[in-house]
């Protein structure tokens, strides 16, 4: 079967496609985005650098960079249109699946040639905010409906966005809810795993601008000096407001707090490896989907503390069980009392752990995820 990936070039997708290798399928990629091929993906025919028409043009990044709005208007003499080489790319092809992961990213640009194209299958995989946050936007959800209706087959990170892609007119079916890229492999991270008692990191997203709300974290810890003596806090991730902030505020006079900067790309296995030496984690915004570093913190056994946005996490947290839910991302009282809450209830960190390990963590384990992604596929070229 061959199967056609559409899709930016991301460390999620790039998870979700070696699923598919050695799995007897074709799988070709186009680079909706034509970001550069994808180094980790020999196996998959990739379809890059068809963007631009004259790929030596000098000055083309300048005015780009610099004259935004002028080079908007000029595109078109110098970039090749997405619909026309799509089009072309399936003529090619001619795949048995169109798979597109993000709504507005790597389904909308394409509508018109999957219009015309409408017996071959399509898939959308809604990835965090896609649904949840972009369905209040007027310009993005004029794109929701219109291309909802002609997706035959969804995939989500979690099962909030299967009833928010019904509402907004998705009358397909439902291949099943996984973790944006895939699942996770565990004989790799579970060395980083310390026990409870050993744990001295209090571990913060430093995400902020459109959805993270990391800030509102770092005012509910400034009152907590003496609930926090023992711990360093450790912000990753962290956006230069995130790290303006802590250095205004003078946080370093208060806590033993270190800044990871977002921008300085801490490698993943080292983020594994600060979770698995976390107490608590915590990740707060107002829109996302299923987190990935959710899941990652409570398979590293860190004890969660997450925004809930649209009910998401407690999907995978039982509030007082398994972790705590944080309702309001900006109630600054809300997120210091379930810090406190937890720091005073070692028995709850200690169950918290046990039960993730055990009936949590083996949901998302990489070959059984694998199995049902592979599964989804052959039920689509079965129908």
């Amino acid at each position: 079967m061959k199967i056609l990936l559409v899709s930016m070039n991301s460390i999620h997708f790039v998870r979700w496609a070696h699923q598919l290798e050695n799995s007897g399928h074709e799988v070709y990629w186009f680079d909706v985005l034509d970001g550069g091929k994808a180094e980790n993906l020999p196996w998959v025919y990739q379809i890059t650098g068809w963007k631009q028409k004259y790929p030596n043009l000098k000055g083309r990044h300048f005015i780009k960079k610099r004259l935004p709005f002028f080079y908007k208007r000029i595109s078109f003499l110098i970039e090749n249109d997405v619909v026309k080489t799509f089009k072309k790319t399936i003529e090619n092809i001619k795949p048995d699946i169109v798979h597109s992961f993000v709504l507005y990213i790597s389904c909308a640009p394409i509508l018109e040639v999957m219009k015309t194209y409408n017996k071959i299958p399509w898939i959308y995989s809604s990835w965090g905010s896609d649904l949840f946050y972009f369905r209040n936007l007027p310009k993005y959800k004029e794109d929701i409906l219109k291309v909802l209706p002609r997706i035959d087959y969804l995939i989500t990170d979690c099962m909030r966005d299967i009833n928010i892609a019904n509402e907004l007119g998705f009358k397909g079916n439902v291949l099943g809810t996984f973790p944006g890229g895939g699942g996770f492999n565990y004989d790799e991270t579970n060395r980083y795993i310390k026990p409870v008692e050993e744990r001295k990191t209090i571990l913060i997203k430093g995400y902020q601008g459109r959805s993270g709300r990391s800030i509102q974290v770092l005012k509910a810890i400034q009152s907590l000096t003496e609930e926090l003596k023992e711990f360093t806090v450790v912000v990753f991730g962290a956006d230069i407001e995130v790290a303006n902030y802590v250095i205004k505020k003078k946080l370093s006079n208060k806590l033993s707090i270190k800044v990871l900067y977002r921008k300085d790309f801490l490698p993943h296995h080292e983020i594994l490896e600060l979770m698995g030496e976390a107490l608590i984690y915590i990740g707060n915004s107002n829109s996302d989907g299923m987190p990935n570093t959710l899941l990652e913190a409570i398979a590293q056994g860190a004890f969660p503390i997450q925004s809930n946005p649209g009910g998401a996490s407690a999907e995978v947290i039982t509030h007082n069980k398994n972790g705590l839910l944080i309702e309001n991302c900006e109630d600054i009282n809300e997120i210091n009392r379930h810090i406190v809450s937890a720091l005073s209830r070692m028995d709850l960190i200690k169950n918290a752990f046990k039960l993730n390990q055990i009936s949590v963590k083996p949901i998302f384990e990489r070959q059984l995820i694998k199995e049902q992604v592979l599964d989804a596929y052959n039920k689509v070229s079965k129908s």
